[in-house]
């Protein structure tokens, strides 16, 4: 509604000479198929028949509603590309564009070609084009200016999640160089209210604990990481995993949720693979059918995956005999009421509206801007619709609330990106000696020619991709990371800033094509390791139930110049049997009675703390928090001796460490609130 409200205001703006101040307004969805919903509530708004413009076919579609000056233009951003060619002149035209969701895809080449359509100065180049060859130089200088701000577009961009780009393309500078949005309609007050629900209000966290075995007398050695990485997707894509959580997940959603909303709760399922979502899709529908439950599932997920031999698609396996679903009616086929869980790997985690969606079970790691939107599927509000329920096994409560607390009231970038960053690579990049400044030059004079061909282009990259192939493999990671944080920054800050130095915009498009060309890495994962291991045991444990409590404040959001990719370590070869020791160990359950006796000593200290007592009388369970984690630090230090085993397993090992820490606070809590101890 704001959306269409804006709109429909712009539209009717007029200066003292009652000329209209946009001569069109131009929305745009980031979503390939044009958002249904954005579009019907705009049109609600109309007034006179015609006045907006739906662009749902093709190109010339929207060539023409610019031409005609359609007063309310609608479409999505991937067909601005194919129109900045098109389009001969728009003289004196001016356009204010709302962008729905301002993420990604308005920060970089995709909204280059949006500003270059709109912009009168690029369109009347394009005419002369064909008459005279200019200078490469001038050529350069404004591809730059395509990118900056132009005087005839007016930008209002509309996001729930605002990233560092966003922030700092479309927020306001504020004197102490920070940016801000310019409007703010906060989560919090959307909660209280009641335009969304507190999707954090009913958040189950669950731990996963396996044991694996080797069962080959040999014990090879492997790269640590990447063998821990293999044996945890082997221990999580096991057969007797998938079938764990499925009875879990189809008995929770039976029992606890089936019934919400009138009896008409949906459910929806994130997974952190493509396969994983194909086992869980078979694995749910074998546990529904041997159960006699009457619902039915949906799986989505893009592209085809093999497995075992076979093949599997979306559409594939949602279409039943007599009714197929192809991949573009599955969230429409996921509205009927016979389908009640959607099984999602990588889709409709961001822009999917579907209010009757009411519990989400959640096995991948979320962080960020990803778990808030990703979360915030269920908070739609819908009549009968009281509250939602998260089950979570992937992540833990205090990682689910680090990513939600810059979000919850107000998000401001804590200060702009320094664009000497990018000489810093410009310099970092040259002393891989892969290439020389005259070879970036040659190439730059071929791709801004007239002439400009692909295979010349890539014949000229050539020689620098054989030199990058005789690199080392760290070397190879090295150049290719910095490479891409530069193609990155600049892509964005030429949105922010109009650069004057040529030599910046040459680098960019030698560097965004070179990328294109430079071979994968040559290292793999060790996939053969699996076939030397099986599986002990398995067991899922619930560690938290409750509220995930977020304090108010401003959120800060890290700059760009502060975002680095960091370098890879040299790989650690450890035998086999050590890294399986390590990995049980981690998510095992062998503690002794010793452990067991320790951990119930720290907690009565930490129960009878006087501290902790006096500050759970008059603080919030956060605040509180805060003050625990001290005081747990400093009783472990005073038990060192008690058992040094545990302590040092504490120490050394952070995600256990975080666990205990985590776990043993809700313990404490627990007795605190109940009066157990002084209070």
């Amino acid at each position: 509604n704001s959306i269409a409200w804006l709109c429909h205001q712009l539209s009717g703006l007029h200066d003292d000479a009652d000329q209209r101040i946009f001569d069109s307004i131009i929305v745009i969805s980031d979503r390939r198929v044009l958002d249904r919903q954005l579009q019907n509530t705009i049109q609600q708004f109309e007034q006179t028949r015609g006045v907006v413009e739906k662009i749902d076919k093709h190109s010339s579609q929207l060539k023409q509603a610019l031409e005609e000056g359609k007063n309310i233009i609608v479409t999505t951003l991937q067909k601005f590309p194919y129109v900045a060619e098109e389009i001969g002149s728009l003289p004196g035209k001016r356009f204010a564009v709302v962008i729905d969701e301002a993420h990604s895809s308005q920060t970089g080449e995709s909204t280059k070609s949006l500003k270059a359509v709109l912009a009168a100065a690029s369109l009347e180049e394009a005419e002369k084009q064909d008459a005279v060859e200019e200078d490469v130089e001038e050529e350069i200088i404004r591809e730059m200016q395509r990118r900056g701000r132009q005087p005839n577009v007016s930008w209002f961009a509309f996001t729930a999640t605002p990233k560092t780009k966003t922030l700092e393309l479309f927020g306001e500078r504020q004197p102490d160089g920070s940016f801000a949005p310019f409007s703010l309609y906060t989560m919090r007050q959307a909660i209280e209210e009641d335009f969304i629900l507190d999707v954090l209000e009913n958040y189950m966290t669950f731990k996963v604990y396996f044991s694996l075995f080797k069962k080959i007398e040999d014990d090879p050695k492997y790269d640590r990481k990447k063998a821990t990485y293999l044996l945890h997707s082997f221990a999580d894509l096991h057969d007797h995993a998938i079938a764990k959580k499925t009875e879990l997940i189809v008995e929770h959603f039976c029992n606890h949720t089936k019934g919400r909303i009138g009896g008409r709760a949906k459910a929806m399922l994130v997974t952190r693979s493509r396969l994983h979502a194909v086992r869980y899709k078979l694995a749910f529908d074998r546990y529904i059918k041997q159960k006699g439950y009457h619902f039915k599932t949906l799986v989505a997920f893009s592209g085809a995956v093999n497995d075992s031999g076979l093949e599997y698609t979306e559409a594939g396996m949602n279409s039943i005999p007599g009714n197929p679903i192809p991949e573009s009616a599955t969230a429409d086929t996921f509205a009927l009421d016979d389908y009640r869980i959607i099984i999602a790997a990588n889709k409709f985690q961001t822009g999917f509206d579907q209010p009757l969606l009411h519990t989400m079970y959640v096995d991948k790691k979320l962080g960020g801007v990803n778990a808030v939107q990703t979360l915030s599927r269920l908070n739609r509000v819908y009549p009968g619709k009281d509250d939602t329920m998260i089950l979570d096994f992937a992540n833990e409560a205090w990682e689910i609330q680090e990513a939600f607390a810059p979000y919850y009231e107000k998000t401001i970038l804590g200060e702009g990106t320094d664009p000497n960053r990018l000489y810093d690579l410009q310099q970092a990049l040259l002393e891989f000696h892969l290439f020389t400044s005259e070879e970036v030059d040659r190439f730059a004079g071929a791709f801004f020619s007239s002439q400009a061909r692909q295979e010349k282009l890539y014949a000229l990259l050539d020689p620098i991709v054989t030199r990058y192939t005789e690199l080392s493999a760290e070397e190879q990671d090295n150049f290719k990371r910095q490479l891409t944080d530069y193609v990155r920054l600049y892509a964005f800050l030429a949105q922010v800033i109009t650069f004057t130095d040529a030599e910046l915009e040459k680098l960019y498009v030698f560097g965004r094509m070179l990328l294109r060309k430079l071979p994968a890495a040559r290292d793999r994962l060790p996939v053969e390791i699996t076939e030397n291991i099986n599986m002990d045991s398995y067991r899922i444990q619930k560690m938290t139930e409750g509220k995930i409590t977020l304090s108010g404040g401003e959120g800060v959001l890290e700059s760009l110049s502060d975002l680095g990719a960091g370098r890879r370590g040299e790989p650690e070869f450890e035998p086999l049997s050590q890294i399986l020791q390590d990995i049980n160990e981690k998510y095992g359950t062998d503690f002794t009675e010793a452990d067991k006796v320790f951990f119930a000593e720290l907690q009565t200290r930490l129960s009878t703390n006087q501290t902790l007592i006096e500050g759970a009388r008059v603080n919030s369970k956060e605040n509180l928090q805060l003050a625990y984690n001290h005081m747990f630090m400093d009783e472990l230090q005073t038990m060192i001796d008690t058992n040094f085993e545990i302590y040092k397993r504490i120490t050394d090992n952070e995600d256990f460490g975080k666990f205990i820490m985590s776990r043993m606070f809700e313990l404490v809590y627990d007795r605190l609130q109940q009066g157990e101890v002084g209070i």
